[in-house]
């Protein structure tokens, strides 16, 4: 099922997913409402069961959009879509794995499928014929250091459902990383940012107050697509840093114009655990914004299928 059109004060935005089995298992969300337990019963009463996609409406009376739990007498219609063939689901993951935009085409009278490429700045697109939909990779997060603080971070940037990422080359440090579905990378914190391919999905945070750590790492993602860069320390060490890379590395000042450093929003945090909050505050903060402005960046609960 996709969201393809609100009206009123919908809870759900146009291209909002879910998923139903035909048991009754679910993923993903339309409404958020009693909306979702309206199709499960459908689905396991055989309602909706066909061959090819069909349009569903929700909301259309006062009535309707009080049982559903629409506020604001909101209405939304959806492209319920049949799964009877997942060939280009196969690819369409492999290819957001490999930070791929992708954009998927569905014709609604024949229930065909087409993937191409999108081009970054693409909508999703409705005209009662086809559907065209946006999928794009995880994001993802780069942590320069294995200590306590990123141990934190991780934890909650998980828990956002990012792809996370450590490099610390100090084996003392690396050797305490015990968590699951981190990936450690190996190499110097430059080289693993410039052969990642960090794009638009990707933050990068320095996390070592190592400065030679820090800045290897900090020189290569400011000049990358990554849409958060962030580095640990004071005000007074932000400055030393920028000055430092600008004296030895003729770095100018507008490289750091995209560096956050104090890294995170100021929180008055002072445990690791609370600077961790306040870090992926930020990130979460500013990836929001990149998601309103460029509308081709879709949100995570957009790739699952």
């Amino acid at each position: 099922m996709t969201v393809v059109e609100t009206w009123g004060s919908a809870p759900r935005p146009p291209g909002a997913m879910l998923a139903v089995r035909d048991d009754g298992v679910v993923s993903g969300s339309v409404s958020g409402g009693c909306v979702e337990d309206d199709l499960i019963a459908r689905i396991k009463a055989g309602e909706h069961a066909g061959s090819k996609p069909s349009m569903i409406a929700y909301g259309v009376t006062k009535d309707e959009a009080a049982r559903f739990g629409l506020p604001c007498g909101g209405t939304l219609r959806l492209v319920q879509e049949p799964l009877l063939e997942m060939g280009w689901a196969k690819e369409l993951l492999a290819r957001a794995a490999n930070h791929e935009l992708l954009a998927r085409t569905l014709t609604l009278s024949t229930g065909a499928v087409q993937l191409r490429t999108a081009i970054r700045g693409e909508a999703m697109a409705f005209d009662g014929l086809t559907l065209t939909t946006m999928f794009g990779p995880k994001w993802r997060l780069l942590l320069i250091g294995a200590g306590q603080l990123s141990q934190a971070v991780a934890q909650i940037a998980q828990m956002l459902d990012f792809e996370v990422l450590v490099c610390d080359p100090r084996e003392e440090y690396a050797a305490t990383l015990r968590m699951e579905n981190v990936i450690r990378v190996q190499g110097m914190p430059d080289d693993v940012v410039r052969e990642m391919g960090t794009d638009a999905h990707t933050a990068i945070v320095a996390l070592t107050h190592d400065s030679k750590l820090d800045d290897m790492a900090l020189m290569e993602a400011l000049k990358s697509d990554a849409f958060y860069v962030g580095a640990l320390g004071s005000r007074r060490n932000q400055a030393a840093r920028k000055a430092r890379l600008i004296e030895h590395f003729e770095m100018t000042e507008a490289d750091f114009a995209k560096l956050h450093g104090p890294v995170g929003l100021r929180l008055g945090a002072k445990t690791p655990a609370e600077i961790a909050v306040s870090i992926m505050a930020e990130i979460v903060q500013i990836k929001n914004t990149a998601v309103n402005d460029s509308v081709s960046l879709p949100s995570q609960e957009d790739c699952r299928l």
